[in-house]
C-alpha cells in the first residue's frame, strides 16, 4: 500500500481512537467548587442549597449570581445538516456538538451542555429549545438545514431573553465579510463597489450576503446562484431569503456569473468552479472557496489560472482558513460579558471589525512558535488572525461587548 493510500485509513483510526480511548466522548462535567467534606456536602446540596433556591425564586436575576448560568451555553442540533454529511440524525450529530463544546471551553471559557433534539418539525425543535431555556445564558444553534434554520433562529429570538446564535449562518458570515475586507483591501478595492457572485444560497450564503450588505456592500452588485443557476427574478421556485437576491438579468450559469466579478464566495460543494471561470473574473480578484473539505477550486488550480488573485478556504492545510473558531466562541463571550439579550447585527460587525484590524497588527511571537512558523505578515497569504492568537480572547470580546450597550440595536441577519 502506498503511503498516499494508506493516509485516509490512519487519519479514520486515529480520529476513532481519539473519540473513543481513554473514555468515550470529548466533554465531562467538573466541579468548580470543593466537595470532599461533610461541611463541603452541607453547602453544595441539601440544607445550604436552599438559601440560592429563596434568594432566584424571589429574584430570577439572582440565577446569575448563584449559578453558571451566566457561562454556559446549549449547543442545539436536530443533525439535519452536519459537516458536509448532510442529515444523519441528531444522533449522529453528538461529536461534533461535544467538538463545539471543546472550542467554547479552550477559546473563550464558556462552558457548554450539548444538546441533540429528535424533532420531526421546526415548531417541535422550536418548542423544546424554548422549554430548556431558563437553563442557559444562551443558545448556539447548530448544523439546522435550511430553510427551517432561518424560521428556528427567528422564533427563538422573538421568545427567549437571552441570546440566540445560528452559528452556520452569522458565524459563518462574520469570518467571511472580516477575510474579504481584507483581501479587498489588499487588492485596492472597495466593498461598497465590489462585484460579488455567491455559490451557495443556504443558511451561510444568505446570512453572509446580509451582512455584507449592512456593511455596505450593493445587492446591485451581488450576483447569487444555487443548485439550479444564478437566482434572478424570472424564476417561481425561490423561497423568500432567495428572493430578496433575485436579479433582473439575462445571466443564467455560475460561468457567465462569474465573468469580470470582483469577488467569488463560495459555500456550496467541490469542484464547481474551473480554472477558465476564475480566469474571467476582474483583475486582481478574491476567491473564496469555502466548501469542506474539498473547495470549489483548489488554491493550486485557482493561482495556476490567476497570479494575482487573493484566495481562501475552509481548511487548515492552506493560508487564509476561514474558520469559524475565530468567531462563536468571542462573539458569545462578549454577549455573556454584556448580559446581553440577543446578539444584534451591529454586535457582529464589531466583531467583523476587531478581527480584520487584528489581522493588520504585527504577529506575537507566540503565534509564530505555535504555526511553525519564522514570519507572518499581513497581505495576500494571511488575510485573518490565526485560531490560536490570544490578542483574540481580549479583542473580539470587547468589541461585541461594546456594541451591546450602545443604545441603537438591531436584530442579526
Amino acid at each position: 500500500m502506498s503511503k498516499s493510500s494508506s493516509k485516509p485509513a490512519d487519519l479514520k483510526k486515529q480520529a476513532l481512537d481519539y473519540h473513543r480511548k481513554p473514555r468515550p466522548g470529548k466533554l465531562e462535567v467538573v466541579s468548580s467548587k470543593p466537595c470532599s467534606t461533610q461541611a463541603d456536602l452541607s453547602l453544595a446540596y441539601t440544607p445550604g442549597v436552599a438559601q440560592p433556591v429563596l434568594e432566584i425564586a424571589k429574584n430570577p436575576a439572582r440565577a446569575y449570581d448563584y449559578t453558571n448560568k451566566g457561562n454556559l451555553v446549549a449547543v442545539i442540533t436536530d443533525g439535519t445538516a452536519i459537516l458536509g454529511l448532510g442529515d444523519r440524525g441528531p444522533l449522529a450529530a453528538k461529536p461534533v456538538m461535544e467538538g463545539k463544546g471543546v472550542l467554547f471551553k479552550q477559546f473563550a471559557d464558556i462552558d457548554v451542555y450539548d444538546i441533540e433534539v429528535n424533532a420531526k418539525t421546526p415548531q417541535e425543535f422550536i418548542k423544546v429549545v424554548e422549554s430548556i431555556a431558563p437553563t442557559f445564558g444562551g443558545i448556539n444553534l447548530e448544523d439546522i438545514a435550511a430553510p427551517h434554520c432561518f424560521e428556528i433562529e427567528a422564533a427563538l429570538k422573538k421568545k427567549l431573553d437571552i441570546p440566540v446564535f445560528h452559528d452556520d449562518q452569522h458565524g459563518t458570515a462574520v469570518i467571511i465579510c472580516a477575510g474579504l475586507l481584507n483581501a479587498l483591501f489588499v487588492q485596492g478595492k472597495a466593498l461598497e463597489s465590489a462585484k460579488i457572485v455567491c455559490l451557495g444560497a443556504g443558511a451561510a450564503g444568505i446570512a453572509s450576503m446580509n451582512l455584507l450588505v449592512a456593511m455596505g456592500a450593493q445587492k446591485r452588485n451581488i450576483l447569487l446562484v444555487d443548485s439550479k443557476g444564478v437566482v434572478h427574478k424570472g424564476r417561481t421556485d425561490l423561497n423568500g431569503f432567495k428572493k430578496a437576491y433575485a436579479r433582473q438579468t439575462k445571466l443564467r450559469t455560475l460561468e457567465e456569473a462569474m465573468v469580470g466579478a470582483d469577488v467569488f464566495v463560495g459555500v456550496s460543494g467541490a469542484n464547481l468552479v474551473s480554472p477558465a471561470m476564475v480566469k474571467s473574473m476582474a483583475e486582481k480578484p478574491v476567491v473564496f472557496a469555502l466548501a469542506n473539505p474539498n473547495p470549489e477550486i483548489l488554491p493550486e488550480k485557482a493561482k495556476a489560472a490567476r497570479s494575482d488573485l487573493v484566495m481562501a478556504t475552509g481548511r487548515s492545510d492552506f493560508p487564509n482558513q476561514v474558520n469559524n473558531v475565530l468567531g462563536f466562541p468571542f462573539i458569545f463571550r462578549g454577549a455573556l460579558d454584556a448580559r446581553a439579550k440577543e446578539i444584534t447585527q451591529p454586535m457582529l460587525i464589531a466583531a467583523v471589525h476587531a478581527l480584520a484590524e487584528l489581522a493588520r497588527e504585527p504577529v506575537p511571537a507566540s503565534v509564530l512558535k505555535a504555526y511553525k512558523l519564522k514570519k507572518l505578515k499581513f497581505g495576500p497569504d494571511y488575510i485573518l488572525p490565526k485560531p490560536f492568537d490570544p490578542r483574540l480572547r481580549e479583542r473580539v470580546p470587547q468589541a461585541v461587548a461594546r456594541a451591546a450597550k450602545a443604545p441603537a440595536k438591531r436584530r442579526a441577519g
